[in-house]
């Protein structure tokens, strides 16, 4: 069997850095709930999901699970672990790449959530889970190209399961759970229908994509895939110093996300600048808030900012924006920078509060400027 070639490296990739920004944000935290980068065809969407991948550090699982089980987390095990535990079984644990796995158009619920083997149940008294893709994909990268040709229903199971992070599968009165916290990056040509507004709003973040117009920029493109296509290994070994750099950065972020700090004022900055751009729901809250701390935890620092709000907004925002001959909003940075300073402005001095526990999100709430 032929070797495989490296993937093309993430940091080799010529501009679209938007998109580049929303896949390591979810690198550093998967709890944002992933990404919908839209776009025509040879704009690098499937090359970027692949690449960064191989960014992400090695993980620390329990031996012998589907499931990739967390040994330091046992409140997430999956049924299988916590019953061999119960058993008295020694737990063994080993290191595995995170990984990635690729979902076809064509998957059926049972392939997605796994299934549970009810004759056995019955016969033998056992419970026995073929585990489907969401347990391969726990702690790694799902990715779905065409996501909009995918049945609606299994969009909405892949999505339930990356913001829940838990797959609960039921039948006949027997269950069985695992965790299900992964990347889910879905990719898509608007060209060939678009998903229902109700999807678009469920995927945390989303990005337009378009092929680069520079003339400098696309010769610096062709050049590099030359090279790539020549000596795919050689061409890796050029690029891994900043490889590792990035890869380095997204490990010290993970490390220090959770103590990123935000105060009431950032909160109420958040609420206002949804509520003026009329954004249904608190979804689109809580995505820019831990999109804003996953920023300041990329920069190294510990309570996000404003330009780290702003930044967030940017790919929170767009897809959630009223669409229609009656919708008359409109968003570019400009506008939410200035709508951003009026809620600073209006947050009096006396009204400042301590920083809150950086675990603490349930205090985004929707704040109309009076």
């Amino acid at each position: 069997m032929a070797k495989r070639p490296p993937v093309y490296p993430f940091t080799a990739i010529v501009g679209q850095e938007r998109m580049k920004r929303a896949l390591v944000l979810n690198a550093i935290d998967m709890r944002i709930g992933g990404v919908l980068i839209r776009g025509e065809r040879g704009t690098g969407k499937s090359t970027a999901a692949r690449a960064l991948a191989a960014l992400l550090p090695e993980i620390d699982v329990i031996a012998d699970s589907p499931y990739n089980d967390d040994p330091q987390h046992p409140e997430t095990w999956s049924t299988e672990v916590r019953e061999r535990t119960e058993r008295g079984e020694p737990i063994k644990t080993e290191r595995r790449r995170i990984r990635f796995i690729d979902l076809p158009v064509s998957a059926t619920e049972d392939r997605v959530v796994g299934t549970l083997d009810i004759e056995k149940a019955i016969q033998k008294g056992e419970r026995h889970f073929d585990a489907g893709v969401l347990a391969a994909a726990n702690r790694g990268i799902l990715y779905v190209d065409e996501v909009n040709l995918l049945d609606d229903h299994v969009v909405d199971l892949l999505l339930d399961s990356a913001a829940m992070g838990v797959n609960v599968v039921e039948r006949e009165g027997i269950s069985f759970s695992h965790p299900a916290r992964f990347i889910l990056i879905g990719t898509m040509n608007p060209e060939e229908g678009d998903l229902r507004p109700q999807l678009l709003d469920r995927f945390a973040l989303s990005v337009e994509v378009e092929g680069i117009r520079d003339p400098g920029q696309r010769m610096e493109i062709v050049a590099r895939h030359i090279d790539y296509e020549q000596d795919a290994e050689a061409f890796r070994h050029v690029w891994q110093p900043t490889e590792d750099e990035l890869s380095g950065r997204i490990a010290a972020a993970r490390a220090l996300v959770d103590a990123v700090r935000y105060s009431k004022r950032d909160l109420y900055t958040i609420a206002s600048l949804t509520a003026a751009l009329k954004i249904d729901g608190h979804r689109a809250d809580l995505v820019i808030l831990k999109a804003a701390r996953a920023q300041a935890a990329y920069d190294g620092r510990t309570e996000i900012s404003n330009q780290d709000i702003l930044l967030a907004a940017e790919l929170a925002i767009p897809h959630r924006l009223k669409r229609g001959p009656m919708a008359d909003v409109q968003m570019n940075m400009g506008t939410m920078e200035s709508q951003i300073e009026q809620a600073q402005s209006e947050w009096g001095e006396g009204d400042e509060a301590e920083m809150s526990d950086a675990g603490d999100e349930s205090a985004v709430k929707k704040k109309v400027p009076q």
